[in-house]
């Protein structure tokens, strides 16, 4: 008799903990290394608003951002081990896995427009590197790629006037070695250091110039960290890759499942157009904060990109870069021009 009360009791506590537990929800961390005013750090968080909304309680995402919970670099391998339930990383920082989500500092690909990107990272290509993420790194890409905007180079000391006054700068990168190759074709020292720690190495010297974004700059602050010079020369167009935990994304249910792809699907042509916006209004916020802001010559641009052309060939070599993918790029950039 006593045995058959102790498991009632045993069993009338689990009931209590599934019950708790269910009324909780399901924890979803979420890591960014993004500060709290980017706006990468912004949509998400209304994402992740709305998933909470629509799943009524059943998911509770939790945002971690500036690298509270870990830097972008490493998110790949913490969504894979169980660290975190869902990461929006730079395509460059996923180039360790997957060398080909570099393809944007392909010489074709420099100076052109967010719709050249957009022809090849929601096409063929961009499914095909999606695949090869999903089934490397265990995630689920949930849609389309979420935009940053357009990368530019910005100096401490030094006017910036042409693509060509990069030479001889210690330039900060935000990782992956094709911006490396960039720098060097440019004749800089490429320098990486993760983002929670640029306004600090900056201040102190560690490097003069770096290549980031307007309103990487702007939500930072970094004319406060020495930041004088801006040339708007787009070295490369930036997005971030939006990927749930694929043990994470198992465990809820089909309709949960197709809800936080169709919210993100929902919402993600919004969020692009606003980060380009904001970006325009970045450009102005440095100007008014001393930041010299120059645009960059389309003959400038054109010159470069028809040096890098003749590189091509030892770049794709150094990067690991699929022959095949460069030819599908390079197609979408002729037929788009």
């Amino acid at each position: 008799m006593k045995s058959k009360l102790i498991a009632a009791l045993m069993l009338s506590v689990g009931t209590l903990f599934a019950v708790e537990a269910a009324a909780e929800g399901l924890k979803m961390r979420v890591s960014l290394d993004t500060t709290a005013t980017h706006i990468r750090t912004i949509q998400v968080g209304r994402y992740l608003e709305a998933v909470k909304e629509r799943s009524k309680g059943a998911i509770e995402p939790e945002l971690f951002h500036s690298g509270q919970l870990f830097r972008d670099r490493d998110i790949g391998k913490a969504l894979r081990q169980g660290g975190a339930e869902m990461g929006v990383p730079g395509t460059w920082v996923l180039a360790g896995f997957e060398p080909n989500m570099e393809f944007s500092v392909l010489p074709s690909m420099y100076g052109q427009p967010r719709e050249v990107t957009y022809k090849v990272s929601d096409g063929e290509v961009g499914k095909q590197l999606n695949a090869s993420l999903e089934q490397k790194l265990k995630v689920k890409v949930i849609g389309k790629w979420l935009d940053l905007g357009s990368s530019h180079t910005y100096s401490t000391t030094k006017p910036l006037n042409s693509p060509s006054d990069m030479k001889g700068l210690k330039v900060r990168t935000s990782g992956g070695h094709g911006q490396f190759v960039r720098v060097k074709f440019f004749d800089g020292l490429p320098n990486f250091t993760a983002w929670p720690d640029v306004p600090l190495a900056l201040s102190q010297g560690n490097f003069d110039a770096l290549i980031s974004t307007n309103e990487s700059i702007a939500s930072a602050k970094l004319w406060d960290s020495g930041i004088k010079y801006s040339i708007q020369d787009y070295q490369f167009y930036a997005q971030y890759v939006p990927m749930v935990a694929e043990g994470f994304f198992a465990k809820l249910k089909p309709e949960q499942q197709k809800m936080l792809t169709d919210t993100w699907a929902e919402m993600v042509d919004r969020f692009r157009d606003e980060a380009n916006e904001a970006q325009r209004k970045a450009a102005e916020t440095m100007a008014q904060n001393g930041i010299k802001v120059v645009t960059a010559k389309p003959e400038d641009l054109a010159e470069a990109r028809k040096r890098m052309l003749a590189t091509e060939v030892d770049l794709v070599r150094e990067l690991k870069f699929d022959p095949a993918i460069v030819t599908k790029v390079n197609a979408v950039v002729s037929m788009t021009n």
